[in-house]
């Protein structure tokens, strides 16, 4: 499988901005709309993922609100598969299932069309992707919740993960998580 040398990822890495103090004092948030932008640092990650998941079987890629919708999207139609949105409550229009996950102060969810992974595969193969990995709360959701929906999620895939927050461990344990990107 395809991976990145140290000079791609360092070219990846400088692509991206920090922004200290964003949303709140003492973050340093990672922005990748500047990636975004680059359209050599974009193409470059967009390929590296294509070559990585090209030859696995894959009948889905779930992208999770909203950033994730972006990278996800953008391969599901490299490699000539399927996207389904995995989304913040009240914003699919037809019926769904969801998922609740604890945060520091309280409880959200994400949701999914009940009928988003149907196909003629009984338990058809999704690959999970977004933006960043961070506590992981959102992300183990999303993976439960693609279980839950009768698919079998193969890998949640992450541009970053911030390691020293340690959200990929619990992510772990229930599915393979690659990152592109890890910072320490």
């Amino acid at each position: 499988m395809k991976t990145l040398d140290k000079n791609d990822k360092d070219f990846l890495l400088a692509s991206i901005r920090t922004v200290e103090d964003f949303p709140k004092p003492g973050i340093s948030f990672k922005d990748i709309t500047t990636l975004l932008g680059n359209e050599k640092a974009y193409s470059l990650l967009m390929n590296h993922l294509k070559s990585r998941y090209e030859n696995r079987d894959i009948d889905y890629i779930a992208g999770i609100e909203s950033r994730g919708f972006i990278f996800g999207a953008s391969l599901a139609t490299m490699l000539g598969i399927k996207f389904v949105p995995i989304r913040k409550p009240g914003k699919l229009p037809y019926t769904t299932i969801s998922e609740k996950y604890s945060l520091e102060y309280g409880i959200d969810e994400v949701e999914v069309h009940i009928d988003a992974f149907k196909c003629e595969k009984d338990k058809p193969n999704v690959l999970l992707i977004d933006d960043l990995i961070a506590t992981g709360g959102t992300a183990k959701a999303a993976v439960t919740l693609i279980n839950k929906a009768g698919a079998n999620c193969i890998e949640a895939c992450f541009v970053i993960n911030l390691k020293f927050l340690n959200g990929d461990k619990e992510i772990k344990k229930i599915t393979p998580v690659y990152s592109v990107l890890e910072i320490n």
